[in-house]
């Protein structure tokens, strides 16, 4: 069995007026969840990243697009990282523009197929670079 992962992410500083919900699969890598939340707010898919594990920026407990010898990569399965339901984790996206995602785990469950990553429920807008003209 695969375990499928129902995530709910917050950006940062949108209070909980923008949200998306997202269902993936245990099989996919912290990069797919990235690429599944870049999408989920139309946002361009540009810059370095990180996911903080204890929800905090720049954190020494983090898996990182382009590590340094021996840290943890983004490329690790999501089903190897050990997430738990009610656990809070961010995406720390484009280090200039410091965007912060809060992703929150609300259910875990066991699936005989791999669940592509999709948005099942959203609220609310953001964009990427508001002050761009």
């Amino acid at each position: 069995m695969k375990k499928k992962y129902t995530l709910k992410v917050y950006p940062a500083g949108a209070g909980r007026e923008v949200y998306r919900v997202i269902e993936i699969s245990g099989e996919h890598s912290l990069d797919d969840l990235c690429r599944a939340i870049l999408s989920a707010f139309d946002f361009i898919d540009e810059h370095l990243y990180e996911f903080c594990m204890d929800n905090k920026m720049y954190s020494d407990y983090s898996y990182q697009l382009e590590p340094e010898d021996g840290e943890p990569s983004t490329r690790v399965r999501l089903d190897k990282i050990g997430l738990a339901i009610k656990q809070k984790f961010s995406l720390h996206y484009d280090f200039g523009d410091d965007w912060m995602f809060t992703i929150t785990v609300q259910n875990i469950t066991e699936t005989a197929e791999e669940v592509a990553p999709n948005v099942i429920k959203g609220k609310g807008f953001i964009e990427q670079y508001p002050n761009y003209i």
